[in-house]
C-alpha cells in the first residue's frame, strides 16, 4: 500500500493493448488491457472515460460478468482474479489464486465458478485449462485456492481455447492437436492433423465456436480455416476448409447468430465468410497492422480488431471502418530517443516504419504521424531500408531536424532533413534536403535557439562517426523561382585530435557549445568558434553530457561508459567532483536546476536526482521498476503542482517519464493517473449504462437537458429576482386569497411586473417606490381616476406605452391596504 503522497511508479500509457481480446459492454462501452491496468473507451464520444488499476503485474484477461452487465473479472499474471464495478472503477472482490493466470473464460452456466489457464507445476512450457471456485466469504480480499482440471497440455494464449453451444463443451488447440472435452458425458475425444496428407503448415494457431450450433473454426499457419462437425465422435467427423490468407490466421470471430465468420491475420485485412463458401465473401483492407484479436459486440452492431502495433479498430456490422484508438506505437528499435514537441507537449519518437509519431501524454493516444522518409515500407526479412534514427526541434517548436539512415553496415545512405510548421496545414512541410551530410553515421545533434534574438539565433550542430562536427545555419534563397525563401547550408566545420564525436549540446545561454570527442569534452564559443577548453576524465568514452540551467549553469555534467559520474566547473575549468555509478540515461529539467541520472547495475534500474552545486542527490529511488531503463525525459506541467514533500520539488515544474526496454511508457508522481482524470471524463451515469429505447430519448434524455440548463441558469435567475422582485407577485403570493380584488384588475399590475426594468433597481429600492406611491395616492383620494402604481417608473412606461388601469374610489382603497406588505423577507434572500 502507498503511503498518501509517496512518489510511485505508474504506467501512463505504452503498455501493449494485445494482452487479452477486447469486450463491448452494452452501453457503448469498450474495454481493453493496457499494461497492468484496464481501460474503458467511449465508442460514441471518442474517450478513455476511466482507468482501472489494481493488479501488480500483467492483465491477460477481462469478462463480462454475465449475470451482471455492469461488473466485469480480470485476471493478471499476479496470480489474482478481481470483480470491478467498472462504472465506478470501484473493485468489489479479489480472489487469490497464488500461481500466475494466463487466460480467463466466464459462462453464464457456471454461476460460482471462472475458467483460468495457469502453467503446470514442476513443467516447463505446459499449461492446464482449471476451473476455480469463487468462495462467497465475508469481505472483499478472498481466496480462489479450489482448483479443478479441466484439460492439461492446452496452449498459453486466450486464442487457443473455446467454450461450444451454451457451455456444454470447451476446444483446444496445440500444434497439430485438437482435443474436445464435454461436460456432461465427461467424454474427451482428440483430433489430430499430423497423420494427414495435406500440404501446408497444419499447426493451429487459434479456435472459436458456433454460438448456436456444433461447429468449431480454426485458424491454421498455413492461411487456411477449417469447419468442424460431428466431432462427437472420434472417427466420423468432418471438416470444411476456407482459403484466402497468405499467412498464418491471427484469431477468429463468429457473429453472434453465427451466420458468418470473421478472421484476420498479417495482410492487415479482415475477411468476412458468408455461408461457409470461399466464393461468398467480403474484405475490409488496409488497416494498418497484422490484426491480433477481434472481438464481437453482444447486440452484432459492432466488432474491434486489435492490431500489433497498439491499435484498436472499431469496424460497423456492414465492415465498415468506424473509428480508431492508436496507442504508442511499439517500433523496432526507439533511435531517436524521447523528445518532447514544444507545441503541444506530445512525446515524439519513432512510430511505423520511416514515420514520426506525436504521442499525447494526456489521453494516451496518438496525435498525428508524420512520414519522414516517404517511401514505401516492405515487410520482407533481410530487406535493406531507410529509417528515422535522429529527431531535434527548436525551442519554439517552429522548426524540426531528422536524420535517416539505411540499414547497410559499411556504406549508410545518409539524409539530414530540416521541416517547417505550416500554421495553414498544422504540420511540419519539408524545407531543406541535405544528402550525406557527414561521411559517416550521425550520432547526435541539437538546435541553439535563443527567443530574444528571434529566428536569426538558430543554428544547428550534428555530430559524426567522421570524426567532426558540422553547424547549419539558415541562409536567404537568392533564386527568384525558389517556393522556400530561406535554406539551410553548412557554416562550420569542427574536429578535435581525429576523434570520432559523440555528443553536443548548448548552454542555457547559447554561448557555448559542449562536444564529446570519445573519452574528451570540448567547449566552444558559438560566436566564433574558438575552442575554449577541454576536459578529459579517462578511463572511458562520454556517452552522455548536458550543462547545468539557472543557478547550476556554470557546471557541465558527463557521464561515461566505465561508470564515472562527472561535474566539471566552467569557470575554473576544473573537476567539482565525481561519482562512481554507471549511468544510462542523463536527463535535464529543463525549468529547474534537477538533473536526472538513471542507472544500470545487478539488473536494477535506479534513479538519482540532483543538483550540480550539491555534493548529495535530492531524491535517491532503487529498483525503480523491473525493466531495463532507455530514456527517460522531462515534460513541463501545464501549472506547477503542490509538492507533498521537499524532496518532491524536483517535480514541481516538470514531470519525468521514461521508457524501458519493452516499452513500457512509466512516469513518477504523487498522484495516481486515475485521481489525474477531470471528473466529466471519469464520470459514468448509470442511466447511460443502459439500452436506449425511444421513451428515454424522448423523455430521459429532455429532463436531463431541461436540469443542465436550470443549473446553469440557477444563479443568475436567483440573482435576478433578488433585483428586481416584482411588488405585484408578492402582493399575489403573500396576501389572503379572499381579501384580494378580482383577477381582471390584478391582470394589469401583474402583466406590467414581469417586464424588466431597464435601471438596475435593487429590491430595496423597488420597495421604497412602491411605499412613496401608495402615501401619494392617498394625498390624491379625491381623484376618481387613479394610474397604476408602475406608471411612476419611465423605463417601465417605454414598454407599456399608454397602457393604463382605471381604479374606481372603493378599488382604489383596497389596493392601498394590499400594498402594505413587509419586503423584509426580500433582503434575507
Amino acid at each position: 500500500m502507498v503511503a498518501p503522497g509517496a512518489l510511485r511508479v505508474v504506467r501512463c500509457g505504452g503498455g501493449t493493448l494485445r494482452g487479452a481480446r477486447a469486450v463491448f459492454s452494452a452501453d457503448s462501452y469498450l474495454l481493453y488491457v493496457s499494461g497492468d491496468f484496464v481501460k474503458v473507451y467511449s465508442v460514441n464520444t471518442e474517450e478513455t472515460l476511466r482507468l482501472i488499476g489494481g493488479h501488480t503485474d500483467l492483465v491477460t484477461g477481462i469478462q463480462l460478468n454475465p449475470h451482471n452487465h455492469m461488473q466485469l473479472y480480470s485476471c493478471s499474471l499476479d496470480g489474482t482474479i478481481k470483480l470491478w464495478d467498472f462504472v465506478d472503477g470501484i473493485p468489489i472482490k479479489t480472489f487469490t489464486v497464488g500461481t500466475k493466470l494466463l487466460a480467463l473464460y466466464i459462462l453464464a452456466s457456471a454461476e460460482d465458478s471462472v475458467f483460468v489457464v495457469i502453467p503446470k507445476k514442476g513443467e516447463r512450457d505446459t499449461f492446464q485449462l482449471v476451473s476455480v471456485k469463487l468462495s462467497k466469504g465475508i469481505g472483499q480480499d478472498l481466496e480462489g485456492k479450489e482448483l479443478t482440471v479441466v484439460l492439461d497440455g492446452v496452449g498459453s494464449s486466450m486464442k487457443h481455447i473455446a467454450f461450444g453451444r451454451e457451455g456444454s463443451y470447451v476446444v483446444s488447440v496445440k500444434d497439430v492437436n485438437l482435443q474436445v472435452y464435454f461436460f456432461k458425458r465427461k467424454l474427451l475425444n482428440r483430433f489430430s492433423l499430423s497423420t494427414m496428407k495435406t500440404k501446408g503448415d497444419n499447426r493451429f494457431s487459434c479456435v472459436v465456436c458456433h454460438p448456436k450450433e456444433d461447429c468449431i473454426a480454426t485458424g491454421h499457419a498455413d492461411g487456411k480455416i477449417r469447419l468442424w462437425r460431428n466431432f462427437h465422435h472420434r472417427k466420423e467427423y468432418t471438416y470444411s476448409t476456407l482459403h484466402w490468407h497468405h499467412d498464418i490466421v491471427m484469431d477468429l470471430a463468429f457473429t453472434m447468430e453465427g451466420t458468418r465468420l470473421l478472421s484476420g491475420g498479417v495482410e492487415s485485412v479482415l475477411v468476412q465468410w458468408h455461408n461457409e463458401s470461399s466464393c461468398q465473401k467480403d474484405f475490409l483492407p488496409r488497416l494498418g497492422s497484422p490484426i491480433e484479436y477481434i472481438s464481437m459486440a453482444s447486440d452484432g452492431v459492432l466488432c474491434c480488431t486489435l492490431h500489433t502495433d497498439n491499435r484498436i479498430s472499431i469496424i460497423n456490422s456492414n465492415l465498415r471502418f468506424s473509428k480508431s484508438i492508436q496507442g504508442l506505437i511499439k517500433s523496432r528499435d526507439i533511435k531517436t530517443g524521447l523528445v518532447v514537441d514544444p507545441r503541444t507537449k506530445a512525446l515524439v519518437l519513432n512510430g511505423e516504419p520511416g514515420h514520426l509519431q506525436f504521442y499525447s501524454l494526456e489521453s494516451d493516444q496518438q496525435l498525428f504521424s508524420l512520414d519522414i522518409v516517404q517511401r514505401q515500407y516492405i515487410y520482407q526479412a533481410g530487406l535493406k531500408q531507410s529509417d528515422l534514427v535522429k529527431v531535434a526541434f527548436s525551442a519554439r517548436g517552429t522548426w524540426l531536424a531528422t536524420v535517416e539512415e539505411s540499414e547497410e553496415v559499411t556504406d549508410p545512405e545518409l539524409q539530414l532533413k530540416l521541416w517547417l510548421y505550416n500554421e495553414e496545414i498544422q504540420s511540419f512541410e519539408l524545407n531543406t534536403r541535405i544528402n550525406t551530410p557527414h561521411d559517416n553515421r550521425i550520432t547526435d545533434m541539437c538546435f541553439r535557439d535563443m527567443d530574444e534574438l528571434g529566428d536569426d539565433s538558430l543554428i544547428l550542430v550534428t555530430t559524426g562517426r567522421d570524426c567532426v562536427f558540422k553547424v547549419w545555419v539558415m541562409v536567404e534563397d537568392t533564386d527568384p523561382e525558389a517556393q522556400q525563401s530561406v535554406s539551410w547550408s553548412c557554416d562550420f566545420v569542427g574536429s578535435y585530435h581525429n576523434y570520432q564525436a559523440t555528443n553536443c549540446c548548448f548552454s542555457e545561454d547559447g554561448s557555448l557549445l559542449a562536444v564529446s570527442f570519445e573519452e574528451t569534452v570540448t567547449v566552444w564559443d558559438s560566436l566564433t568558434w574558438d575552442l575554449k577548453c577541454t576536459f578529459c576524465h579517462p578511463p572511458g568514452n562520454i556517452r552522455n553530457i548536458c550543462f547545468g540551467r539557472l543557478t547550476c549553469s556554470k557546471y557541465l555534467i558527463g557521464a561515461t561508459d566505465y561508470g564515472f559520474l562527472c561535474c566539471w566547473n566552467l569557470l575554473t575549468c576544473a573537476l567539482e567532483w565525481s561519482a562512481h555509478l554507471n549511468v544510462v540515461v542523463l536527463q535535464p529539467d529543463p525549468l529547474s536546476e534537477y538533473i536526472a541520472a538513471v542507472s544500470w547495475l545487478s539488473k536494477e534500474s535506479s534513479l538519482f536526482v540532483f543538483k550540480p552545486n550539491e555534493p548529495w542527490p535530492t531524491y535517491i529511488q532503487r529498483n525503480l521498476c523491473k525493466e531495463k531503463i532507455l530514456l527517460a525525459v522531462f515534460v513541463p506541467r501545464d501549472e506547477p503542482e503542490i509538492a507533498s514533500s521537499e524532496k518532491y520539488l524536483w517535480l514541481r515544474k516538470s514531470q519525468l517519464f521514461f521508457l524501458t526496454d519493452t516499452q513500457e511508457l512509466m512516469t513518477l508522481s504523487t498522484v495516481s493517473l486515475e485521481e489525474r482524470l477531470t471528473p466529466s471524463s471519469k464520470q459514468l451515469a448509470v442511466e447511460e449504462s443502459l439500452p436506449v429505447t425511444p421513451f428515454s430519448l424522448l423523455l430521459g434524455k429532455h429532463r436531463r437537458q431541461q436540469a443542465q440548463e436550470d443549473t446553469d441558469l440557477g444563479k443568475l435567475v436567483v440573482h435576478n429576482k433578488q433585483e428586481q422582485a416584482s411588488p405585484a407577485v408578492k402582493e399575489l403570493l403573500h396576501t389572503p386569497a379572499h381579501v384580494l380584488p378580482s383577477a381582471s384588475f390584478l391582470c394589469t399590475i401583474f402583466i406590467n411586473s414581469l417586464l424588466i426594468s431597464k435601471e438596475n433597481k435593487s429590491a430595496e429600492e423597488v420597495a421604497d417606490e412602491v411605499e412613496m406611491e401608495s402615501e401619494k395616492a392617498e394625498d390624491d383620494s379625491d381623484e376618481e381616476d387613479v394610474t397604476a402604481m408602475e406608471q411612476e417608473d419611465t423605463s417601465h412606461m417605454e414598454l407599456l406605452g399608454e397602457m393604463t388601469c382605471k381604479l374606481s374610489k372603493s378599488q382604489e382603497k383596497e389596493l392601498r391596504k394590499i400594498r402594505k406588505v413587509d419586503y423584509s423577507w426580500i433582503s434575507a434572500l
